[in-house]
């Protein structure tokens, strides 16, 4: 009780003493009640100071008719503040318990709610400084990555292995050996960032086929098929491996920055337009720990540990997806390539990730494996002209400005995106396309970013028709290698362009996007 409400009481305010269960810790007195039958323009004891409760509210209720402590509770809000009734509940109950004539225990107790206890705001805020500013999130090999040596970069939410430096290298040179190494016997790549997600039902291939620009109806179990997901608006918004385990069941992988978008989205598109289809989406991302082998000798390495699975070239071809175990877990083995190599993704539960990891990191000594990280994932695939949906796809590319025009089903009769497909901006000549660059004096690594002229004479403002999206120096290839989205970029091969920097202009001529293996000879070897 305030000073201030007491003066205003007067003395002659009596003073009503309950029985209460809150006593002062060591002096027997009990909390007093000011009456509540006073006029209420002279005091008026508030009980809950968030919701303005007062006493007299609660022995309102009670004369209402309110006998649960629960109704009284709704009745007058009384502890229904973010407090969840801390600093009032007590004495409401007291209040309530005299107004009813028993005994507190037998009025009983509301229900308490989280925060059960208090929460300080230093626990809201303080977490959000240095280390804690931003949620990181580790795969289950993220400790091995650690252990050797692996330097490290954000991807998303996620902290990735980068690259896996030797003595005396820098990243150039790192990336450049594993990429040799890779492509010349064996490397072995965390993927377990790859977003997952179950489509499982009776109209799972129904689902798909309304979802993705490719068809599914036909792809046999055991095969997968790349996807490409559009927005209502025609432009690509993700793009993966899907595999079809059952009729019923597929395996979908999104890139690692797109999963809760892409299951946000095929959500919001199960719940509001097609309600009627038995499908359901379930977020497998972090059940799975996935470990890519690319290269040469990646079967030699893991045939000795699959059981119950011949995986041979004829029995178990590219694009192909199995149940089975390997090294003795549970898995599910996709035969998939992001780097034009003979490839397997290798999906065993989370908690035996660093431990297959391990054991097949040991056996693949014989074969001199390499383990490698991000940045030389991005040089092999761009050697093979697959893209990075986000890198090199600006949010207003289409699959026939990505050139994978092939990923759309012609006969389909709708999918999302497919009607913008057909607008006349989608459609219109001068579209932004992606397409190769080799620098003239095979030397020049462009920058990712710097924009594209086709007269390097022109006054500025100059006329950009496009940027670089990737670059890298490409050991394969023997020089640097780029893509870049550029205006009316497909009906340009062979054409000269230009990249104006602040220290020289450097010349370029635009190539298809494939730079390594056309014929994709290794991903039979």
């Amino acid at each position: 009780m305030g000073a201030t409400a007491a003066r205003a009481l007067g003395k002659t305010a009596t003073v009503k003493t309950l029985s209460v269960a809150d006593d002062r810790p060591g002096s027997g007195a009990s909390h007093t009640e000011l009456p509540t039958d006073l006029d209420a323009g002279k005091a008026r004891a508030f009980v809950d100071y968030q919701n303005d409760v007062t006493a007299k509210d609660l022995r309102l209720a009670v004369r209402e008719g309110m006998r649960s402590i629960e109704h009284v509770k709704r009745y007058t809000t009384n502890g229904m503040a973010t407090d969840q009734g801390k600093m009032s509940n007590i004495n409401g109950l007291n209040i309530a318990a005299d107004a009813l004539g028993k005994k507190q225990p037998e009025v009983g107790l509301t229900t308490f709610r989280p925060p059960y206890t208090p929460t300080t705001f230093g626990a809201f805020v303080g977490y959000h400084k240095g280390d804690h500013f931003e949620v990181t999130r580790k795969t289950p090999i993220d400790s091995w990555a650690e252990e050797n040596g692996a330097v490290f970069e954000p991807v998303s939410l996620w902290r990735r292995a980068w690259y896996f430096p030797k003595d005396g290298e820098d990243m150039d040179a790192a990336v450049r050996r594993e990429c040799r190494e890779t492509r010349k016997s064996l490397g072995m790549f965390d993927a377990s960032t790859l977003g997952k997600i179950e489509v499982v039902g009776p109209d799972a291939v129904e689902f798909m086929n309304r979802m993705y620009t490719n068809p599914w109806t036909k792809l046999a179990p055991g095969r997968t098929r790349y996807g490409l997901l559009l927005g209502d608006d025609g432009y690509i918004r993700d793009d993966g491996v899907i595999g079809r385990l059952t009729d019923d069941r597929f395996h979908i992988t999104t890139t690692t920055g797109g999963a809760a978008r892409v299951l946000n989205m095929m959500e919001d598109y199960l719940q509001t337009e097609w309600p009627d289809l038995k499908v359901w989406l379930t977020s497998t991302t972090e059940q799975w720990a996935t470990i890519a082998l690319n290269g040469p000798n990646a079967r030699n390495l893991l045939a000795p540990f699959v059981e119950g699975l011949d995986i041979s070239d004829e029995a178990f071809p590219h694009m192909s997806i199995a149940e089975c175990s390997v090294a003795g877990f549970p898995a599910r083995l996709f035969r998939v390539s992001f780097t034009g190599e003979l490839g397997f993704e290798v999906n065993v539960p989370a908690r035996h990730g660093r431990a297959l990891w391990e054991t097949l990191f040991a056996a693949g000594q014989k074969y001199d494996i390499c383990p490698y990280g991000t940045e030389t994932m991005h040089v092999l695939r761009a050697e093979k002209g697959f893209i990075i949906v986000g890198q090199d796809t600006d949010g207003t590319v289409t699959p026939y400005d990505a050139g994978a025009g092939w990923a759309v089903g012609k006969n389909k009769p709708d999918f999302v995106g497919m009607r913008a497909l057909n607008r006349p901006d989608l459609t219109a000549e001068g579209r932004k396309q992606l397409v190769g660059l080799l620098t003239d004096d095979g030397t020049s690594k462009l920058e990712e970013g710097a924009q594209i002229v086709l007269d390097p004479n022109q006054p500025i403002p100059m006329k950009m028709v496009g940027h670089v999206t990737s670059s890298y120096h490409s050991d394969a290839a023997g020089r640097p290698i780029a893509l870049a989205l550029i205006e009316g970029g497909h009906g340009k091969t062979g054409e000269t362009v230009y990249i104006p920097m602040p220290d020289r202009t450097i010349r370029a001529t635009i190539t298809g996007t494939v730079f390594y293996d056309p014929e994709n000879a290794r991903l039979k070897l």
